[in-house]
């Protein structure tokens, strides 16, 4: 029995070495396990653009082709989009109502012509931003005025708008001809005003801007313009007040950058009657009003600007509107000042140096 036992448990012993070791692989031949493939790590996402804050600017505008074609070249070409700027136009009938409006804190920029730069010169808004210049000027004349060149405008009844750019230009052709204001009949009128007194009789000689002078021209039948030349300098800018100024600078450089771009644009000779649209658009009047205002002005593009501040020339055309009101009596001795403290031109390269 004992010999039977002892039979069993070595069978048995046998049989547990067997389960334990038949299926394995001898060390030497046995197939490395495969390696887990290394995750890829995920790519890194570029630095998201910084959001541009939207702003809402509010402008004030003549209703006019010299004072629209820019800032609504930028509005309907997408310009001040794309600096995050929605722009609110009001309209204005000249430079000293605008600035009015700004210290009354109803707008926000605005556009002037060369008369409303003596009350840049003398510290009501400062200039950030030019947008053409010319340096002849024009007379309406009726039928019967009789008038050939400034020289006639002696014993004639002007009407004008005191405080604008048709006063400087009123001072400018008299003092062209060797006439003081005594040696004509003088009707200081708002611009609404100087078409009917124009078509009525009461004025031989309107001295206005566009639409106003175009209106003369179409509705006082027989009326014709006159050119002159005194040499002086005549600009237009955008203006703020100089509170403004100190507390917006990026907000300028940002308006001026779409701006300049929207001249560049507009400034283009290729361009000139879908700006004119615009302009007609906002203005409600005929689109060809708009573009023969064409001629009115050079309009600045960038490449203009770029050379104009490189070599000086920008001081200098400022430079001319002071000398101008100086001579003209419009500011006097003690109220010029450098142009660099009216003028903003650190903006105006700022701006340009950004739009490449």
């Amino acid at each position: 029995m004992k010999k039977i036992i002892a039979l069993l448990l070595a069978l048995v012993m046998v049989f547990a070495l067997a389960a334990c070791g038949g299926n394995s692989a001898p060390a030497a031949t046995q197939a490395p396990a495969a390696e887990a493939p290394a995750e890829e790590a995920p790519a890194e996402e570029a630095p998201a653009e910084p959001a541009v804050e939207p702003i809402t600017l509010r402008v004030g505008y003549m209703a006019n082709y010299a004072s629209l074609w820019a800032v609504m070249t930028g509005i309907k070409g997408g310009f001040f989009e794309d600096e995050g700027i929605t722009i609110q136009l009001t309209e204005f009938g000249d430079g000293p109502s605008e600035i009015g409006a700004m210290e009354g804190g109803s707008i926000d920029l605005a556009y002037i012509g060369k008369g409303a730069h003596r009350l840049c010169i003398t510290g009501s808004a400062i200039i950030f931003a030019p947008s053409s210049v010319h340096t002849s000027d024009k007379l309406v004349c009726s039928a019967a005025s009789g008038i050939e060149t400034v020289a006639d405008l002696a014993g004639k009844k002007i009407g004008y708008s005191a405080g604008s750019s048709s006063e400087t230009t009123l001072d400018n052709a008299l003092k062209t001809a060797g006439l003081t204001r005594d040696d004509v009949t003088l009707n200081a009128l708002d611009p609404g005003y100087i078409v009917p007194a124009m078509i009525s009789g009461d004025i031989d000689v309107a001295v206005t801007w566009n639409p106003y002078s175009s209106m003369c021209l179409e509705q006082s039948e027989g009326s014709y313009e006159i050119e002159f030349s005194d040499g002086s300098t005549n600009m237009s800018s955008w203006i703020c007040l100089p509170d403004y100024a100190e507390a917006n600078h990026d907000t300028l450089v940002r308006f001026s950058r779409a701006l300049f771009k929207a001249m560049d644009y507009g400034a283009d000779p290729d361009h000139a009657d879908e700006v004119a649209g615009w302009c007609a658009e906002q203005t409600a009047t005929d689109k060809e009003i708009n573009l023969m205002q064409w001629g009115d002005a050079h309009w600045f593009n960038i490449a203009d600007m770029k050379a104009a501040m490189a070599d000086g020339t920008m001081k200098t055309y400022y430079e001319g509107v002071q000398n101008d009101m100086l001579a003209g009596g419009n500011i006097t001795e003690e109220e010029a000042h450098d142009t660099a403290e009216w003028v903003l031109y650190d903006v105006m390269q700022e701006a340009l140096d950004a739009v490449g």
